[in-house]
């Protein structure tokens, strides 16, 4: 009986262990432990690459366009007095030749202007035009004159020459002079200035390389190609053979007597023709102030002369060409060739560029 109870009470307290330990919570279960992957290894064909870089950003110069100065290249003129037609849209008309000048007036494309002569600066600035046209001022730019040389009861001009200006003031160009007695219009006043329309011998001053001329053919001839054209053999003629003839010989006629000669008349004049280089000659002891030289050798061959108004050698300077005409000796200078020019074919407008001729005075 005893022992009976000792194992009831024994297996009620089995049963109590195992409840308790049912009701308590199972611990969690660990992750498994992955172990991380082994780096691949690189091939061993592989090139290794290098990373690219980008370009580095321009750095752009500001205003460097307008910084840069482009060379002015003018091209050889030869302007003759004559009409001419401005070749630019805006064409400036300066009081003087050069930049200095101030703008008096604008021509535009088209336009006809009538040139006087050409001028060629010696010394200009860099970019400026050296070949200017000295041209008849356009009708409609005004010019000034000083009011106390104006007759106010007739409008006429009281000093022997007064000078046309571009503005009120002597600090202005002179664009002409006007003599006594011309009588002016008045337009209007400005303080001790009166503007008024410009005469008929007013001038100004554009640039030669922007007006295009019709070449003069009396100053520009080409000399003609020679005729080369064959000719033709001449049919020869047959001759035919007849008796002579028998005749009584006449009496011989006296001779004639030899014609007088004037010895007193002067000898006919020596018409020329020569090829050179024109100069300019700075001597007061020369028979003119142009000459015809040899540029190979840097002499004279002929001092240059015209007669006539309308013909300005100077214009022909640092030119090549064959000039004709009469050739004599000067009046002062019995030994120095003198040529009247009847005629001038220009070979080579820019012969001899910045050339200097030396007078006689400094050759001696």
């Amino acid at each position: 009986m005893k022992t009976n109870c000792w194992l009831i009470l024994g297996m009620m307290m089995a049963t109590s262990v195992l409840a308790q330990n049912n009701t308590n919570a199972l611990p969690p279960i660990p992750a498994p432990l992955i172990a991380p992957p082994a780096p691949a290894a690189p091939a061993a064909s592989a090139p290794a690459v290098e990373p690219v870089k980008k370009p580095a950003p321009v750095k752009h110069k500001k205003h460097a366009a307008a910084s840069k100065k482009f060379a002015f290249i003018e091209p050889t003129v030869a302007l003759v007095p004559g009409t001419a037609e401005v070749m630019v849209s805006n064409l400036n008309v300066r009081g003087q030749a050069g930049l200095q000048g101030e703008v008096v007036a604008h021509l535009v494309k088209g336009e006809v202007v009538t040139v006087l002569s050409q001028i060629n600066l010696d010394k200009h600035a860099a970019g400026e035009p050296a070949q200017w046209a000295k041209i008849a001022l356009p009708a409609s730019t005004k010019t000034w004159v000083n009011t106390k040389f104006i007759d106010a009861t007739n409008n006429t001009v009281l000093s022997k020459k007064l000078n046309l200006r571009a503005g009120p003031g002597e600090n202005y160009s002179v664009l002409g002079t006007i003599e006594q007695g011309t009588a002016v219009t008045q337009l209007t006043t400005k303080g001790a200035w009166t503007q008024i329309e410009p005469p008929t011998n007013a001038y100004a001053f554009v640039s030669a390389a922007y007006l295009k001329q019709e070449p003069v053919a009396a100053l520009a001839t080409t000399t003609p190609a020679p005729d080369v054209s064959p000719v033709p053999a001449p049919t020869p003629t047959p001759v035919v053979e007849s008796q002579p003839i028998l005749t009584e010989p006449a009496s011989v006629p006296a001779p004639p007597a030899p014609p007088v000669v004037d010895t007193n008349l002067p000898p006919p004049p020596r018409i020329v023709s020569h090829e050179g280089v024109v100069g300019h000659v700075d001597s007061v002891i020369a028979p003119t102030a142009y000459v015809l030289y040899d540029p190979s050798t840097q002499k004279e061959i002929n001092f240059l002369y015209t007669n006539s108004k309308n013909l300005d050698i100077g214009r022909y300077t640092n030119m090549r060409i064959v000039v004709t005409g009469e050739e004599a000796l000067a009046d002062r200078w019995n030994e120095t060739p003198l040529l009247t020019i009847e005629r001038i074919v220009v070979l080579e407008t820019n012969a001899v560029p910045k050339a200097y001729y030396p007078s006689p005075r400094q050759r001696h």
